[in-house]
């Protein structure tokens, strides 16, 4: 988000230099400049022992494609905590152990994607409200059921990261 007024006082903010940042809105009253924002979400490839992934449906982005758990960070949070904790809310299950996957800029949104890698043994799902399916997929056969490969598609960035590791 870039601001046009000033999130503590309402000012309308004016362009100056910051440094080598260039022209960035700032505030004259508050004497401070408010660098443009964005969200910072997870997404985590959970795999298994068998060398499954999970896939899950989720309505609000595509009734016909798959994709990986994600979802927002909350503040306070880190990115390990917040991949833990998605996982949990949307799947019921815990991980055994996570791993840092790369960053994704996920331009619809205006989000920076932390991806992770996570791994369980196979166990059954308790989904949340969120999803509409949760499966365990061959890891070779998921991408056939996946959003088309795109610049923006983090799923399956952290998926070729996956095969990069297990073939």
């Amino acid at each position: 988000m870039i601001y046009t007024y000033c999130p503590v006082c309402g000012e309308k903010l004016l362009d100056k230099i910051a440094g080598d940042d260039g022209s960035t809105p700032f505030c004259p009253q508050c004497d401070k400049f408010w660098f443009p924002t964005f969200s910072d979400c997870v997404i985590v490839l959970v795999t298994n022992e068998l060398k499954e992934i999970v896939l899950v449906k989720m309505p609000y982005l595509s009734q016909k494609y798959e994709s990986l758990i994600s979802g927002y960070m909350k503040p306070g949070e880190t990115a390990e905590v917040a991949a833990d904790r998605e996982v949990q809310e949307e799947l019921g299950i815990s991980l055994t152990s996570l791993r840092y996957a790369g960053t994704y800029w996920f331009a619809k949104n205006e989000a920076l994607m932390h991806g992770f890698i996570g791994t369980t043994v196979k166990q059954d799902f308790k989904i949340s409200d969120e999803l509409a399916s949760a499966e365990w997929v061959p890891a070779k056969d998921a991408p056939q059921y996946m959003f088309p490969d795109n610049p923006g598609n983090a799923a399956l960035a952290v998926y070729r990261n996956f095969i990069r590791e297990i073939y």
